[in-house]
């Protein structure tokens, strides 16, 4: 596929309160074995992108140690390419710290790749797609961009804050608004674009000259009127993590199997650096139900509707039920969690229950003992 991968970081309207305190959000863990990037890294490269340029906001050191080289991604060696960049200079405050500005910043790296398209999608969209569609669809329609979407009826209580888009009966973009839940059903863009590369740069710098404080969506509201942008409506699961709540709802959801197979399809392999520890070890007496581990665990206890990740200890006694443990923490005995999230190496063990609601699940810091 001759396009350029950008996978641009999440606006400020993102905030996975307590796990994005320790981590950007490409570089939380989910379903007890991935990252949230593995999703939309792996749609690239599978769709044939071997160049990607990975764009972090902040904190990126968890984001470094797990993409590495690329290799696992399947990106070719010999002439593919991962880049992580970033904004080498100290912002004066944080509302300088956008897109556009890392685009510029490293703007040298873009207008020296030789792919004459490309493909700018963040990483906190999960779907399974092949970009090669959308490209295809692209060139034939003559437009300037294509946008990806997806038709929501749950737009009051999902995708609050993502960009909706208003479509003619052309598809054609005609309005760019914010998804505040006031109605149920919506076009919710995925700000997944297609387009020239030399667009692209156009834009790029057409934004920092307008404001300091422009995103590269802001652009594109702006050039609604000006430009032909065509939608590409996407079926099948589509979810946006960009809350804490919304982590935990798509990551409970994704427990059924029913719902996972359209994410996870025959031939479209979901990437992620792989660990080599022993299978989930299961004590006499536990008991595990509707729930997804990682390898490494040591359940003694009850586990009931739970994602539990790698190396993680349930205890003798011990009950997480509608629960997100993640990698190396420790639940001891005779503790009880409902609707909790707890972050890697916290030690649960000096309280009798943790208890939650869908709407603000308990989060357990990194690290912690309680």
């Amino acid at each position: 596929m001759n396009a350029l991968g950008i996978i641009n970081f999440e606006d400020n309207t993102a905030t996975i309160d307590g796990l994005g305190e320790h981590r950007p959000v490409p570089a939380i863990a989910f379903l007890a074995r991935y990252r949230i990037i593995d999703f939309v890294l792996s749609n690239m490269t599978n769709s044939g992108i071997d160049n990607v340029q990975v764009y972090c906001k902040e904190k990126p050191r968890n984001l470094i140690e797990h993409l590495g080289t690329g290799s696992h991604y399947n990106i070719n060696s010999k002439r593919g390419n991962l880049r992580i960049l970033y904004g080498e200079k100290t912002f004066p405050s944080p509302v300088y710290n956008h897109d556009i500005a890392n685009f510029m910043l490293n703007m040298q790296y873009i207008e020296s790749d030789k792919n004459p398209y490309v493909v700018v999608a963040p990483s906190y969209f999960v779907y399974s797609l092949d970009y090669n569609e959308v490209l295809k669809q692209h060139i034939d329609s003559g437009a300037d961009i294509t946008m990806l979407y997806t038709n929501t009826s749950e737009a009051k209580t999902s995708f609050l804050g993502c960009d909706v888009l208003t479509l003619d009966k052309e598809k054609r973009v005609t309005g760019i608004d914010k998804n505040r839940g006031n109605t149920k059903t919506k076009a919710v863009s995925l700000e997944c674009y297609v387009m020239t590369k030399k667009l692209f740069i156009e834009l790029v710098k057409k934004a920092a000259e307008t404001s300091s404080l422009y995103w590269f969506k802001d652009i594109l509201k702006d050039s609604v009127e000006e430009l032909n942008i065509k939608g590409y409506g996407i079926k099948g699961f589509v979810a946006c993590i960009n809350s804490l709540e919304e982590y935990f709802k798509v990551s409970m959801a994704l427990r059924d199997r029913g719902v996972a197979q359209g994410l996870f399809k025959p031939g479209w392999p979901v990437y992620t650096q792989t660990n080599d520890s022993s299978p989930t070890l299961y004590r006499e007496g536990s008991s595990v139900t509707g729930s997804v581990l990682g390898n490494g665990a040591i359940i003694e206890g009850t586990v009931i509707n739970s994602i539990i990740g790698r190396n993680v200890t349930v205890c003798k006694g011990a009950v997480v039920k509608n629960s997100i443990v993640l990698q190396e923490s420790y639940i001891g005995e005779n503790a009880k969690l409902d609707h909790v999230v707890v972050d890697k190496y916290a030690i649960v063990h000096h309280v009798k229950e943790l208890k939650g609601t869908d709407e603000e699940p308990v989060y357990v810091n990194r690290r912690d003992r309680i």
